[in-house]
């Protein structure tokens, strides 16, 4: 006779919140299911080692009937007592595997082919999330009593006497009737329950079994032209058992690396670079690695999802796990496989707790030590990385105030004015002349805008190489580095730079001097747009340029422009630098100039502002008024004549 009894008010309160709360994906029942089962041998094994029995044949079958509405998980393991369903099934969030594991420590025996994956008691409710009502058969090893075990996850359970062949345990669950929002009867699909075995549980150890329906050629037509087919019905092996990650890493070729990435990531090109690598010690995991050849469709998108596979021995618990990853190396793909972190009662949440950290912070130290070597070892598939996920290793560079500078700025390359290739700061810095102190950059809306930049010729004319740099975020990361072993990194675009000798300072002091009234006259006729006007050496043969004074630059400026632009600083005035007009004495330009202010002021006026207009459209910034600056270009020609 059954035996009716109810929850505890806790359980009872803890199981809805269970299946209403905790797990986001209904399909998640049948891994939870699979891997108490896959516990469930795991005991049995370790019991039949202490007994002498024979342990072939264990596996996890899954039956299917549609008519019914009813999914059946077998399994052949330990089994529990009366006593023990009473214990592990009335009362929710007692787990026997965690009473099982505590045990096996006290006993200090840890064989090695025993890992129990469920520790916290609540996946088998995972079953009422999809389920109306639950059966358990179970009959323990070595036991010849087999009980029944039933409840509608609402009103109590009972517990009954019941048969069954053999140790182990069945669950059968009676699937709930399909809703406006979710359609139960998909898990009595056999390519549905195939697809969510393979993405969850296709490395359990034991074979996942289940009844499917195939095409086979009629035997004794295969001699005919057209062969006859029938659909027969026959057991199929759903699982590959063994991952590839646990296998010797020396045992594991190239190829079959590849493959799994290509199958497992959606890629249809072979990885730039594979990182396979253990850890033992207070906590150990595997991992498998991969860094893309290509950039991933989406990658800069919001759609896109980074974050690493990640298992607990061998049950994928999440898809993305982002906390196994800094966010600048998001172009990360692979796994991780640990048994030592910490789950909390749901599978699909991690803890964020020292274990987690430790594993992270390996990762990223692999990572890098590796991106290291391929610049070393094999620098064109670097550089081929580089153009791919340099803007992430940048990125590192900057956030967080900077804190992971050092990490990363010997990964970074730079195009060089020199022969226009890439270049580390640490090359940059072994080639220095000997009286250069600092690291000249400057950037442009392309490489080609800067390097054509006046005082990138200045600087070469001098044989003073210059970092080219193209992309809004290269202000940021200059700016953060600040310097590199000891060689403070400079906008040669900004502020003084210092590169004459003494008698060129004397030289240019002088003609700026004989000059003074011309140059106020200049900085008069301009309105206020800039703050000096001041003759340079710093020019070969362009006739003015802008210079930034100190504090904000004019790439900075340009990238706050655009933040305004797009609304993201509503009620902010607009951010700019301080902008200082240079005019180069021994430019043809300048005599002009300096001809006109003596006898027409109202062209040497329109000169200054042609030649400020001039100096905004070389740094990349709009004129105010390009009708106007067309006819003034027209009228100063035509005076020419």
């Amino acid at each position: 006779m059954a035996e009716k009894k109810e929850f505890k008010a806790e359980s009872k309160r803890l199981l809805d919140l269970m299946i209403n709360s905790i797990y986001t994906h209904k399909e998640i029942f049948l891994r939870e299911l699979i891997s108490n089962a896959s516990d469930a041998i795991d005991k049995y094994y370790y019991y039949a080692l202490q007994h002498h029995e024979a342990v072939d044949g264990l596996e996890i079958r899954i039956d299917l009937n549609e008519e019914a509405r009813t999914l059946t998980i077998s399994d052949n393991g330990i089994g529990m007592s009366k006593e023990e369903l009473e214990d592990n099934l009335g009362t929710i969030a007692k787990s026997g595997s965690l009473a099982f594991k505590e045990e096996m420590a006290k006993k200090e025996e840890k064989p090695s082919d025993i890992d129990i994956i469920g520790q916290f008691g609540v996946g088998f409710y995972a079953a009422f999330m999809v389920a109306s009502d639950v059966k358990v058969i179970t009959k323990k090893a070595g036991s010849p009593d087999a009980y029944l075990w039933e409840s509608d996850g609402a009103n109590g359970y009972t517990i009954e006497s019941a048969v069954r062949d053999g140790h182990g345990t069945t669950i059968e669950l009676q699937l709930k009737a399909d809703d406006d929002t979710e359609s139960y009867s998909q898990y009595l699909e056999s390519y549905t329950i195939t697809d969510l075995v393979r993405k969850y549980s296709d490395f359990i150890r034991y074979p996942i079994k289940m009844e499917v329906q195939v095409e086979k050629m009629v035997e004794g037509t295969e001699d005919n032209e057209t062969p006859d087919y029938e659909s027969v019905r026959e057991d199929k092996t759903l699982n590959s058992m063994v991952p590839l990650w646990k296998r010797p890493k020396s045992e594991v070729e190239k190829e079959e690396l590849d493959r799994f990435y290509k199958d497992q990531f959606h890629d249809f090109v072979d990885p730039c670079k594979t990182i396979f690598f253990n850890v033992e010690g207070n906590v150990s995991f595997t991992a498998l690695l991969f860094i893309p050849s290509r950039v991933p469709s989406g990658f800069y998108s919001q759609e896109y999802k980074p974050g690493l596979q990640l298992y607990s021995r061998g049950v994928r618990i999440m898809d993305h796990c982002e906390e196994l990853l800094p966010a600048y190396l998001r172009f990360v793909t692979g796994l991780v496989d640990s048994q030592d972190l910490s789950l909390n009662i749901s599978r699909e949440m991690l803890q964020h707790d020292h274990q987690l950290r430790v594993i992270k912070n390996r990762i990223e130290k692999k990572v890098l030590n590796e991106l290291g070597s391929m610049l070393a070892k094999d620098r064109p598939a670097y550089e081929t990385f580089w153009k791919n996920f340099g803007l992430d290793l940048k990125f590192g560079v900057y956030n967080n105030f900077g804190q992971d500078k050092e990490k990363l700025e010997n990964l970074l390359l730079f195009t060089s004015s020199r022969d226009k290739k890439l270049v580390t700061l640490s090359e940059y810095v072994d080639r220095m002349g000997e009286e250069q102190k600092d690291i000249y950059y400057v950037t442009g809306a392309s490489l080609d805008m800067a390097d054509r930049l006046p005082i990138v010729k200045k600087l070469m004319s001098r044989d003073i190489e210059v970092l080219l740099l193209d992309h809004q975020v290269d202000e940021f990361v200059m700016q953060t580095l600040g310097s590199y072993r000891d060689h403070p990194l400079k906008n040669a675009s900004q502020g003084e730079l210092d590169l004459d000798s003494e008698e060129e300072k004397q030289e240019l002091e002088k003609t700026s001097e004989s000059n003074k009234d011309l140059l106020a006259f200049m900085k008069e006729s301009l309105g206020g747009e800039v703050s000096e006007v001041r003759l340079s050496n710093r020019l070969v043969d362009d006739p003015v340029m802008l210079v930034a004074g100190d504090g904000l630059s004019f790439e900075m400026e340009k990238v706050y422009a655009a933040m305004a632009a797009q609304n993201q600083m509503d009620g902010m005035p607009p951010m700019k630098a301080t902008r200082i007009l240079e005019v180069n004495p021994k430019s043809p330009i300048f005599k002009t100039l300096q001809e006109a202010y003596a006898s027409d002021q109202a062209k040497a006026k329109e000169i200054s502002e042609v030649l400020y207009d001039q100096a905004l459209l070389i740094e990349g910034f709009a004129i105010k008024d390009p009708i106007e600056y067309s006819r003034r270009i027209c009228a100063l020609i035509s005076s020419q004549d």
